[in-house]
């Protein structure tokens, strides 16, 4: 059984929630998890104006995924951070060269989640995931949340991403913020429950 984690980072927020995604669904007997990156779509020079390109050296080593690779996946886990309550555009580009998939049906009946970002405490996280989730739906896929059986998201002790819809981090403005052990372990939950859903998937 195939998981994989596809995502787009700028600064290694949506990176960090990744690899806890991936971490989470390990857990689970018998999947193989594989975690990808969508390609860039910013100049060098404005990478390298922005710290981005500093920054993004510390997952060079994933590979640069292509549209043909989710078709082998029981369960996708995308993580794109938010654009003004959308997707980045870096996701997008990638999704809309997903048609040859959707003409073939390559994706109907397959697990599809969602994660995020944003700089401010709220600033989109769940529009970002609920309309992220429309184009899942054009696909066939089969949408998983965060169930709030993870109670972490009930949390009062802390400002925290993470909603019914996906797990989320808050990057702050300056992008200084990491993801906090609340929102890696709400990722790690997310993970392991989209690998345990596509598992009884697949074995129908």
């Amino acid at each position: 059984m195939r998981v994989k984690v596809v995502f787009y980072s700028m600064y290694g927020h949506i990176y960090r929630m990744a690899e806890a995604m991936a971490e989470g669904a390990r857990e689970v007997d018998g999947a193989r998890v594989e975690l990808l990156q969508v390609a860039e779509l910013i100049p060098d020079e404005v990478l390298e104006k922005s710290g981005a390109k500093q920054a993004r050296q510390a997952f060079t080593h994933i590979p640069i995924a292509k549209p043909a690779d989710l078709a082998d996946a029981d369960g996708i886990i995308f993580g794109a951070p938010t654009r003004f309550g959308n997707m980045c555009a870096q996701m997008r580009n990638f999704l809309d060269q997903t048609g040859g998939l959707w003409i073939q049906n390559a994706l109907v009946g397959k697990v599809g989640s969602v994660f995020t970002s944003s700089a401010t405490q709220h600033g989109g996280q769940e529009t970002t995931i609920t309309s992220f989730h429309t184009t899942l739906l054009h696909l066939g896929m089969v949408i998983v949340g965060l169930p709030y059986s993870e109670t972490r998201q009930m949390t009062l002790e802390e400002i925290s991403g993470g909603s019914p819809y996906g797990a989320s981090t808050i990057a702050g403005g300056d992008g200084s913020r990491l993801p906090s052990e609340n929102e890696l372990a709400m990722a790690r939950f997310q993970g392991r429950h989209v690998a345990t859903i596509a598992k009884k998937l697949a074995a129908t």
